[in-house]
């Protein structure tokens, strides 16, 4: 079936030289009708219009460009995040819109066009952002490690051979998982690794990006694999065993 554009193109061929004749398969028997790719309403996003709730002992202020940087378009104000375990900041685009509440400690995130798909794509990412950094400097962001396989082992170490520190005080993890050589993986700054047992790593911080991240690199070395069901499992990851191919 030729599209839409293509079967007006052939009918106009056959309207300027009428001698020609064309092969019947080259004339669509029925042309497509043009239609938009879909008919529904834009949304407004149900992430990004729920509102932010803040806990009494974080403090929660938005800072507005100064005079000098009012001047540059693309100068974006700042929302600083302050908490029992820390302090964050996170710049907002400049089309997004924040309201707080003080009374109610309450903040509300609204774009300046929703129908734009720019800005319905940030409102609710930059939502999500400021969610996890509330909870960050409130209660911290944890995250769990399993190693499941014979003879694996985890610790936790201040010097490492192979890796120099990038900060004072950088602790590193050390892996054995299978490889002829442990593996020394220096710990991000801002983030806390201990071991309770030696086939577990928990890791806590208060930026859940940087965590998580930390906790992907981990699970690098030892992908969970589905014929053994050994590996490294991030949280409550679980993976479907396969059956083994018996020949």
């Amino acid at each position: 079936m030729f599209s839409t554009a293509r079967s007006h193109g052939a009918r106009r061929a056959i309207a300027s030289a009428p001698s020609i004749s064309l092969p019947l398969f080259l004339v669509p028997a029925f042309p497509a009708a043009s239609r938009p790719f879909s008919i529904t309403t834009t949304r407004p996003s149900q992430i990004g219009r729920a509102p932010l709730s803040i806990p009494p002992e974080v403090n929660f202020s938005i800072l507005k460009p100064s005079a000098r940087d009012a001047r540059n378009t693309d100068a974006k104000p700042v929302v600083s995040i302050e908490g029992p375990l820390g302090t964050m900041t996170m710049a907002i685009p400049t089309f997004v819109n924040l309201e707080h509440d003080e009374q109610l400690r309450r903040a509300y995130v609204t774009v300046q066009d929703k129908e734009i798909k720019k800005q319905r794509e940030m409102w609710g990412t930059v939502r999500a952002y400021l969610h996890n950094h509330i909870l960050g400097v409130s209660e911290g962001h944890t995250a769990i490690l399993r190693l499941v396989g014979v003879g694996y082992r985890a610790t936790v170490e201040n010097t490492a051979t192979t890796k120099s520190p990038e900060f004072e005080g950088q602790q590193f993890v050390m892996l054995k998982v299978g490889y002829s050589h442990p593996i020394e993986l220096p710990v991000p700054k801002g983030v806390k690794a201990s071991t309770p047992q030696p086939t577990r790593i928990l890791l806590e911080g208060i930026e859940k990006e940087v965590l998580l991240q930390f906790a992907a690199k981990i699970r690098k070395w030892r992908v969970p694999e589905p014929y053994k069901g050994k590996g490294i499992f991030v949280n409550g990851e679980t993976i479907k065993l396969k059956a083994k191919k018996i020949k």
